[in-house]
């Protein structure tokens, strides 16, 4: 063989021996995976998705006893020979089913060109055996819902006599729940995103089982020794003054609006500790219906509205109708934000979450003096309560210690985040030494979908490398300012 001929032939197997080891790396994944999977669809997304479900345990510690099943969605990388690591996608709430995260998974296509997508429902969401009760219509948490407790306590007992234990749907279960999944696909390790809760999700993951982690997104981060329960009031409540501030700067805002938190006031004064019957148009229907307004009850419409800051823009307005007596407004615009999330929020998994982690670390003292001055601190203390009913379970002793590890991490918050604000990011990454966080201006809660995000993602993930991350994407994101502030129903200005 001449010279030149074996320059090609050694060219050529030096080209094959990657293709090989991408194929056997393939191969060796299927070969490992013993759950079945079938052809399925998603809601909101396009493409078919490959489903299947794993029995588990209710009670690890009772392998024997009631069993739940997990929903699984594999979305399909786009390419015959995918790396082996997939991405997991851990949805947030705590409640929300990973499988309504779908049209999110539909804007990270530069990642499913090499790696599969994964979405798992959390046990007692979505179709993993979701907590179902009828006290719950529709399962799901009402936004409008001033005291919980009556309902809470129904459901915990419709639980109990179906035989299901709610003590057993914890961060800690699906944890290892997630490790099941990840072992019956064949998965040697995983790339994670998660999100609000989900961060918290995965640095729990991480923290139980750091071999099995080739790198994390967390967005909107909920750190370890975060108290969901007790510090989402603080925050939403201080994103709330940050708005009249806003709209104070702007000329034609504060010209509009002199003064929103003494309309504010206003409305609570006119409303009085008991309430008023207002009768508006079903923003949904338009037929006339009749709501009894309470202070507690605008105070849950106008938080949620923190979370989107342009929607957040129209607060002034909003309280000014409000104001004048017409709420329609106000509750048209909150159902906008919370009408389908709050379809996709499990309640009852919410509260055995909560009531295990979040409520156990806070004391009387400290609750107390937390939420004094808090404006809906009466309608958090009625929340806070549902867990005096709701069943507890356990908890690991080092469960708020903060997460250490050399995996890489990035960290995205939005600059005008509400309920896990930058400071949260920046506590986390303490102890994460291989992490960026990048701060996002102007945006609120969750931005991984948000313009040149889900590239900057898509390149993390690729090269698992925090020093490689596209700069342009990262100053554009720096420069963000909040959006401008809302007059009035016609004239959007600065």
């Amino acid at each position: 063989m001449d010279w030149w001929s074996l320059l090609v032939r050694n060219f050529v197997a030096a080209l094959a021996l990657p293709a090989f080891a991408l194929l056997s790396a393939c191969s060796d994944v299927a070969s490992k995976r013993s759950m079945t999977l079938a052809e399925c669809r998603l809601a909101r997304f396009a493409q078919p998705a490959q489903c299947g479900t794993l029995e588990v345990p209710e009670d690890r510690a009772k392998p024997d006893g009631r069993k739940v099943k997990l929903f699984v969605a594999v979305l399909p990388a786009n390419t015959r020979s995918p790396k082996p690591d997939p991405l997991f996608i851990l949805a947030g709430g705590p409640g929300q089913a990973a499988s309504q995260l779908a049209p999110f998974a539909s804007q990270l296509n530069a990642i499913r060109r090499t790696r599969d997508i994964v979405l798992v429902d959390q046990r007692g969401t979505g179709r993993s055996s979701p907590l179902e009760c009828s006290a719950f219509e529709t399962n799901r948490l009402d936004p409008f819902e001033t005291d919980p407790l009556p309902r809470a306590r129904l459901c915990a007992d419709q639980l109990h006599a179906n035989g299901v234990d709610a003590a057993q749907y914890t961060t800690t279960a699906w944890i290892a729940d997630i490790e099941a999944v990840r072992n019956a696909l064949g998965y040697p390790r995983l790339n994670l995103w998660g999100g609000s809760y989900g961060s918290r999700a995965a640095l729990e993951y991480l923290r139980r089982h750091p071999e099995r982690v080739r790198s994390v997104v967390l967005d909107g981060v909920a750190p370890p020794a975060m108290i969901v329960s007790l510090d989402v009031w603080r925050t939403r409540d201080a994103a709330l003054t940050d708005v009249v501030a806003a709209c104070r700067k702007s000329a034609t805002c504060s010209a509009a609006h002199p003064d929103p938190g003494a309309t504010l006031a206003a409305i609570a004064n006119d409303l009085g500790p008991d309430g008023k019957t207002i009768v508006m148009p079903d923003p949904r229907t338009g037929e006339p219906l009749s709501v009894r307004v309470s202070v507690d009850l605008v105070m849950g419409a106008l938080q949620p509205l923190t979370y989107v800051p342009e929607l957040s823009s129209l607060i002034p307005e909003l309280l000014d109708r409000a104001r004048r007596g017409d709420y329609a407004p106000l509750v048209a615009t909150v159902d906008m934000v919370t009408g389908n999330l709050a379809e996709q929020m499990n309640a009852a998994l919410h509260y055995s979450v909560t009531c295990a982690e979040d409520v156990p670390r806070i004391g009387a003292e400290d609750r107390a003096k937390a939420l004094a001055g808090v404006r809906a601190e009466s309608l958090a203390h009625r929340v806070i309560a549902v867990c005096d009913v709701w069943p507890r379970g356990a908890m690991p002793a080092d469960f708020a210690a903060p997460v250490k590890s050399d995996v890489p991490v990035l960290i995205l918050s939005g600059a005008l985040d509400p309920v896990t604000p930058p400071v949260n990011g920046d506590a986390v990454a303490k102890t994460l030494p291989n992490s960026r966080h990048v701060i996002a201006g102007g945006m609120g809660h969750i931005v991984s979908s948000h313009g040149c995000v889900p590239r900057l993602i898509a390149s993390f993930v690729d090269s698992a490398n925090v020093a490689d991350l596209p700069t342009a994407c990262i100053d554009r994101l720096a420069g963000g300012v909040r959006p401008p502030m809302w007059p009035d129903r016609l004239a959007p200005q600065p």
